[in-house]
Order: C-alpha cells, then structure tokens, then sequence
C-alpha cells in the first residue's frame, strides 16, 4: 500500500487498484470530503477554494479531477496552475479563499503525487481538522450541488509575481545590499517550478543566475530530495568556478539548500540557521524548529538572547508552536524556513532573498558564513517498513533499551546524551522509519546512526 494519509495531505503513487495508491477514484473522494469539512466551517454560500500545482507528470491529470470535484461540490475554484506550495500558500490569503488544495508530493520521486490541504489562512490542517476530514471520507455520503449550484472555474497566474512581490517588500530583505554586491548563483530546479519562479525572484533582486533543470516537466533529473547524494552536477557547476552560490530546491519550493562557493554542501541543516542568526540580529526574540533539527538552532537563539522550543516533526506543528511561543523564524532542519513577517509556510523564495541580504551585509562569501556557525554533524538513515512493522512496539523497545538518557517521546523516540542525540520516528510522508543522529564529529554521528540501526535491526 503506498497511500499515505497523514498531516502531511493525502500521499501516493499514481495508478493502481483504489484504495491503495493515489487514482481519480480517491482523489474524488479525498477532494470530496475537504470540500465537506470547508462547508461545514463556512456555512451557507458558494465558497471558493484556490488549487495549485507543481511540475510533476501527473500534475494537470490530478488537477483536472480536483477542480471538476471542487466544482461538483459547489464551490468556486481560482486555479494558479504551475506554482510553489508557499505561493499557493499565499494565494489564499491573498485571494480571501476558504482554503486551498496544493497537488505536489513535494521531495517524493516522480511517480508520487499529493493533496496537500490548507485552511483559509494559507496554512496546513491541523492533526484534529485532517482527521476530520478522513473520517468524512471514509464514513461517504457526500452531497453535490444542483446544476444551478455548480461552482465557477477560473484561471489567475498573477500570483508567482505577488507571491514575488511580498518577499521583496520584506524589511529584511536588503535589495540594494544585495545588486550592489553583484552575486552570481547557480539554481538547480529540478525540472518543476522553482524553473519559473526563482529566476523571477533572482532578477528582481539583481542577481545574475544560471539555471540547471529549469523546465517544469515532472521528469526529475535525479532524484528530487535536496541530499548532497542527490546534487552531484550542480556540485560540479559550482566547483567550476564563476559563481558565488548555489541554490538548490525540492520540486514544490519549500524546501532549500546551499552550495558555496567551492562546490562543498553549506549543510541543509544550517539553511535555517544561518537565516535565522541573520534576523534575530536584526528582531531579537524566539526560535522554533522540529525534533529532528540541528542543536546549532538553539546555540544560535541563545547568543542573541532568545528561547528556542522543539516542536514534534511536520510544518503544522512547528507553526503551532511557533505562534505559542511568539517566535520570529523558526522552520525544520530539512531546509524549511518559516518567516512569520511573510506567513507561516516554509517558503524557499524567503530563504533565499534573507540569505543573500546576510551575505551581501556580512562581506563574506557563503563558506565563511558557514564557518562563522555553530559545527554539529548529522546523519541522517532510513528503515523501510514493511505491511506487518509493529512501529509502535520498536519504538517501546528503544525506549527501554536507552532509559538511563534523557528521552522525548512527543514525536517518535528522542534520545539525548550529554554531547549528541539521536531521534526515530516514523514518516509522514513515505512507508519508512526516520533515523537522525547529530554529534560534534561526522564520525561520531555516523557511529550512533549505526548503532541504532542495528539496535532496531535486532528487536
């Protein structure tokens, strides 16, 4: 089975017998049961609901079966066609919508797809809302508008340069820094829409760019996830010389990562740090990321004078907590930055305007910035489940087995030694058990990675 229903949306390949992957079938009833869950909290009236996609093959296939849904259901529909997930984020709110579905399965290989489900601020559905709307699904029923009440379709590719627009009006993003410190970036798009987006944002800002994989095809050049194993050619690009950066994003632009100048990995983990070093120097105050993020978040929080708080993984539950803690940035450690001043979404196109600002006021080149952080090593693992994975009793047996160190059970096992940690948990977003391990060497991290794999290999 490869349908995944989780706080991450409605995930799956495409193809295959209903119930198991991600088809007409049950998208029709997924959209249906949104549509239901967003007419119960408006009430009466037509509504409208915003729909974006990216670039992946069976985007305008899935597309087309979401908007006739939404149209059946009685709403409205404004279809922003080929857009990021932070720009359909946008959208809106932008547009006054009642929400919004965002078909991407965002760093997932090109055989996947996704409804990512949004309220009418642009944000994620919460635990309790997303399970609503799977009970409604699964309880059917559904009831469709009279042809009289049918929705009403239209189209607006506006948003890409709003979306564009509002970065650009950020206080901290410093434009003229930026020109006059005349940066050349190498861009890999991955072949989705950060093709027709990011060289937007760039020119806007006066960066020269080159782009790699700059077409919207779906049929990724490597594999999509923003991995160093995966990011060999712009790696090289980059190491040729002539640039000053390189920029990688996943296939929906909420996820990124850097290259500096050498071609060397400035490290995932720290695109939300260095970011967030940047903007508490400017707006002092809290800092939010997930379990599985860098300590080096919360060293860097402390400098400034901040608090940093934890939050279990999946971007609607930092949200949460960053709106607990009235936090000024906050985001994962897979790249995502979350600007409040802009909206709570992980938003690539804000990482990278806030970045390059850093820079160009710094004077210094990217590994320098790099340098300048606080040094942990991840290691980052995987365990593929199988149908019958007892998840829950694994997770009860590490538990006991590590129960003289310090362990957080909100999300999975955190389990916290005096100079490294190590977290499991099972994904939102694939049929896999996560392993993340950090410690002040690569060999230390690398060491406890396989000591935990082996740990779980035995139970």
């Amino acid at each position: 089975m490869t349908l995944i229903k989780s706080i991450s949306g409605i995930r799956g390949t495409i193809g295959g017998p209903t119930g198991d992957t991600l088809n007409p079938y049950d998208i029709v009833k997924f959209v249906s049961a949104y549509a239901t869950f967003i007419r119960r909290r408006r009430g009466e009236g037509r509504g409208m609901i915003v729909v974006g996609r990216d670039g992946r093959i069976s985007g305008d296939m899935v597309r087309h079966v979401v908007c006739g849904t939404l149209l059946g259901m009685g709403f409205d529909v404004t279809d922003i066609g080929l857009a990021s997930t932070p720009t359909t984020e946008l959208a809106v709110r932008m547009a006054g919508a009642d929400g919004g579905i965002i078909i991407t399965a965002s760093h997932n290989p090109r055989q996947w797809n996704a409804l990512k489900l949004l309220n009418s601020d642009g944000e994620f559905l919460d635990k309790a809302e997303g399970n609503e709307v799977l009970a409604i699904a699964e309880a059917a029923g559904f009831c469709y508008a009279g042809v009289d009440s049918l929705g009403r379709y239209r189209s607006d590719d506006s948003f890409q340069r709003r979306h564009v627009d509002a970065v650009m009006a950020l206080p901290l993003v410093d434009a003229d820094a930026v020109r006059k410190a005349g940066f050349r970036v190498c861009v890999d798009a991955i072949n989705s829409v950060g093709g027709l987006i990011l060289p937007e944002l760039l020119d806007r800002l006066g960066v020269g760019c080159t782009v790699l994989n700059g077409e919207p095809t779906g049929d990724f050049a490597h594999n999509p996830e923003p991995l160093e194993k995966n990011l060999g050619g712009i790696m090289a690009e980059v190491a040729g010389g002539g640039y000053d950066l390189g920029i990688v994003v996943d296939p929906d632009v909420d996820r990124l990562a850097f290259i500096c100048e050498d071609g060397r990995m400035f490290g995932e983990e720290y695109t939300l740090v260095s970011v967030a070093d940047y903007v508490l120097s400017r707006t002092p105050g809290n800092t939010v990321s997930n379990l599985s993020s860098t300590r080096a978040l919360s060293d860097v929080t402390a400098a400034h004078g901040g608090s940093y708080a934890a939050a279990a993984v999946g971007e609607v539950n930092v949200v949460a907590k960053m709106k607990e803690t009235g936090a000024v940035i906050g985001g994962e450690g897979n790249g995502g930055v979350i600007y409040p001043e802009c909206h709570y979404g992980r938003d690539a196109l804000v990482g990278i305007a806030l970045f390059l600002s850093a820079l160009a006021r710094k004077g210094c080149t990217a590994g320098e910035l790099r340098a300048s952080l606080p040094n942990y090593f991840m290691a980052k693992n995987r365990i593929d489940l199988t149908p019958d994975t007892d998840i829950d009793a694994i997770l009860r047996r590490v538990k006991q087995i590590y129960k003289d160190q310090k362990i957080n059970d909100t999300d999975g096992v955190k389990i916290d030694f005096p100079d490294k940690w190590a977290h499991l948990r099972k994904s939102n977003t694939e049929p896999i058990i996560r392993v993340y391990t950090e410690a002040q060497t690569p060999e230390e991290a690398d060491a406890l990675g396989k000591e935990i794999m082996e740990v779980v290999r035995r139970i």
